[in-house]
Order: C-alpha cells, then structure tokens, then sequence
C-alpha cells in the first residue's frame, strides 16, 4: 500500500491518474460509490488511481472545537480507501497555509503538478479552496485549463444518504446495526491491548483492554455488544462480548474502555497486541449492579446471546 503523506513523496514518474478527493472518514459506501466511478474510469483509461485525503481533518485546524471525532485513524482510512478500489493514498498535510490556498492552487499544485491528473472524480457536495470557494463546476472549468475532466457524484444512501456524520450519530445511539449498514461492514476501533485491572479475570471472563481517546477515535456508547475481535500481527479473529465503558459496578474505574471478552478462551495472551474491535449488535446498555454475583449472571447471559448472534460454537 503507498500512502505519501505529502506531496514531496509522490513519485516524479507516476503517469497520468484518476483522483477522489475528500476526508472519507470511515469510508462509508457514499465514499465507496465515489471510488467505484473512479476505479471504472481508471480501469478504462489505464491510470492509477490515487485517493486525496487531509491529515489532520480541516475542522481541527479551522473551526477546532467543532473538529468531528474520527471513526478511523489515516493508516486505517487509506487501508480502506485500498481496499475500495485506490492504488495509492496522498494525504495532504493541512494547515493555515493549506487552508488559504485558492481552488485554482489546490487544483494546480495537487492536481496538476503532482498527481498529473487525467481523471478527477468527487462527490456532487465537494467543497474545496479558500473559504470553500471551490465545487464541481469549478473542477469543470479549470480541467478545460489543464486536461482533465470532472466528474461529481450523486450523493448515495438510503432515505438517509450515508455520511460519516450519520455513522457517528449512530454510533452515539449505540446503534452498530446502522453505523455497520452506512460503512458496508461493521464498525471497528484499533488500539494496543493494555493491562487492565484484571477484574474479568477473576471473574472467570478475562479481557483484551483497549483505551479510547473520545477526542480522537469514536466508540459506541456505553454498553455491552456482540462482535469480533482481531489480532493485526497475525490476523486471527475470535468471536467476542464486548463491553464499552467505565465499569461502573466497580469503584474507582473512570477510563472509558473496550474491553473483550473472547468467547470461551481463558487462555490467549493479547498484552502489548495491537487488535482491531469491531460491534455487530448492541446487547445492552451499561449498568451497575447491586452484586458481584447479579454481574456474573448477566456476563454469562451477554456471552450466551453474544454467542447466538455470532454463530459461535461452545
């Protein structure tokens, strides 16, 4: 997978490509639509096809307090802008110099000058440029300039169209059934597995702890939820009960984690392990319990309907 992080990296002897250009957060099938035309286009034509993205999101330079949480980091959103159909990712470094380029200067140093653009291909919506000056039509008008055509794409969905907006308000209503229908695939959230305080241990359901920083990566709202859990070194994936939250059965515990239970393994060691996480159905919601005991009863039956849900076998 090449992903050049600026346009120094790209190569000088690329050829002639097709471009998508936008955040495509999550990569949801909106953005699959998108890179589908592209990816016919280029197949036709005999291009590569490269994915423009912003690293940071312009909103966190912009307007910072109303940056988006992400639903994935960059190396995970040009593993999915690849696996969707890009032969590269440019991620253009944005700043308050980006930000005050005009469109005709975006257009001309990324478009033109290093990606040597046959093909641009965006959705109907595209803002870009100063002020968001630039839109389709602007795209139109200067390929006429500099060889290229333009092509903007209805926007896609259901009776609401897919945008990583709505996968993030699903995932705020711990609803992972229509976060999962929006991406095309379930929502996940990747990390490094730490050690907890090894309460589901003694407990006699040990856990993969990840940590989440709700400033950076999104995760469903507190609850318990059925899903699958995957180690990113070796690739296996283990059905799994998961529970997101601060544990509040239990004092003293105010981290918000992910925390995973693999089905009827007591004996994986995943310390030190980055994993992916992702929520097919919410179980349930958070609760304290007046008990140990009333805990214990509901794990085994979050891990029993856990279980069914997955078609996982005792």
């Amino acid at each position: 997978m090449h992903i050049w992080r600026s346009t120094d990296e790209v190569p000088g002897d690329l050829g002639r490509t097709a471009v998508v250009i936008g955040n495509f957060d999550g990569v949801h099938l909106g953005h699959r639509h998108v890179l589908s035309r592209a990816r016919e286009l280029a197949d036709e034509q005999g291009l590569t096809l490269v994915a423009v993205t912003f690293d940071p999101h312009p909103m966190a330079v912009l307007r910072p307090e109303h940056a988006p949480t992400m639903l994935t980091t960059l190396e995970h959103r040009a593993e999915l802008l690849v696996a969707a159909g890009a032969d590269a990712v440019l991620a253009v470094p944005f700043d308050r110099e980006v930000a005050d380029w005009s469109p005709e200067e975006f257009i001309v140093r990324v478009l033109v000058d290093a990606l040597h653009a046959a093909v641009v291909v965006v959705g109907a919506n595209f803002r870009f440029g100063n002020k968001a000056a630039g839109d389709v039509a602007t795209l139109h008008e200067s390929g006429a300039t500099h060889d290229f055509v333009a092509e903007g794409i209805a926007l896609d969905g259901g009776p609401q169209v897919w945008s990583s907006t709505y996968v993030r308000t699903c995932l705020a209503a711990g609803d992972v059934a229509g976060a999962a229908e929006a991406l095309g695939a379930p929502y996940a959230v990747r990390g490094v597995v730490v050690r907890g305080d090894q309460r589901g241990r003694e407990l006699g359901f040990p856990t993969a702890n990840v940590p989440t920083n709700e400033k950076v990566t999104a995760a469903p709202a507190d609850g318990v939820y059925a899903g699958w859990l995957r180690r990113l070194d070796t690739g296996e994936t283990f059905p799994a009960a998961i529970s997101v939250g601060t544990n509040p059965t239990f004092d003293g515990v105010r981290e918000r984690r992910v925390e995973s239970y693999v089905l009827d393994r007591t004996d994986l060691e995943l310390y030190g392990v980055e994993v992916e996480v992702s929520f097919v159905e919410r179980l349930r919601g958070m609760v304290a319990f007046e008990s140990v005991e009333k805990l214990v009863e509901q794990m085994d039956d979050d891990v029993d309907r856990a279980r069914e849900l997955l078609g996982a076998v005792a």
